[in-house]
């Protein structure tokens, strides 16, 4: 894999760079799915927060309504349990609700046991393989019709530093990014040229997000930065500036 880029140094979102875009964010009930959905919605996007717990995602969207963003749209969905028809049913919703889609960040992820691949129990190695490869997939097929739409369509994944390069005792998750880089290439080799949809994947970095204190219980939560200040690559990506920007794989921090 060549070296990943992070956002260009003279890039700086204009208020209304999101403005009439509309954009789901899976996980959006909080870390950096909701950092994400205030970003995009500070900026003029519609946001469908998708995630599992309703008052989560019922918290984020009072957020956004109290400061003056486009009224978003919550859909429940637990990825885990999640099947192809499922999805299917949320791009018809979509479509009705809305006829396009200008974003989709994969943000949920599941971390997993942190174990030898040895000790991996095969339901948990089941369970993050769903969550952070499988509905990836099927959510990002049944969305590209309406991806395809869009004048623009972006498709950011979430990827890892293990989903670069495999480390001791992170097992499925990491073997989970590598798939998602890997997935990642495959659709902006396919889709970009087909109808402009391009498709790129960041790395956030530590930061301070509960799957992070998890992984990381002996670490100092304050020594990494908080999700909203890593917001600058995934506006990035995004909005218009990064159109031409196609299979790659960034930093969210430097």
């Amino acid at each position: 894999m060549t070296e990943p880029l992070t956002v260009p140094a003279d890039f700086s979102p204009a208020d209304d760079c999101l403005k009439d875009k509309v954009i789901l964010v899976t996980g959006a009930g909080d870390g950096i799915g909701r950092a994400a959905a205030l970003a995009f919605a500070k900026r003029g996007a519609t946001v469908i927060l998708l995630g599992r717990t309703i008052e989560k995602l019922e918290a984020v969207y009072d957020e956004i309504e109290a400061s003056g963003g486009p009224t978003p749209a919550i859909y429940p969905l637990h990825l885990r349990g999640a099947c192809a028809e499922d999805y299917q049913q949320l791009a018809a919703t979509l479509e009705q609700e809305f006829g396009k889609l200008d974003g989709l960040l994969h943000n949920a992820s599941e971390l997993g046991q942190r174990r030898t691949i040895a000790q991996t129990t095969p339901d948990s190695w089941n369970e993050v393989i769903q969550v952070n490869l499988t509905a990836g997939f099927l959510l990002t097929q049944a969305l590209l019709p309406l991806l395809a739409q869009a004048e623009a369509g972006s498709i950011v994944f979430t990827s890892s530093s293990v989903g670069r390069k495999g480390r001791a005792f992170w097992g499925a998750y990491s073997v989970s990014k590598f798939g998602t880089e890997g997935l990642m290439q495959i659709l902006a080799d396919e889709e970009f040229d087909l109808n402009g949809t391009r498709v790129n994947s960041i790395n956030p970095g530590a930061t301070n997000t509960t799957m992070r204190r998890t992984a990381y219980p002996g670490e100092n939560p304050s020594s990494n930065p908080d999700p909203a200040d890593i917001m600058p690559v995934y506006l990035y990506l995004m909005s218009d500036a990064s159109r031409e920007v196609n299979g790659q794989a960034f930093n969210a921090q430097s």
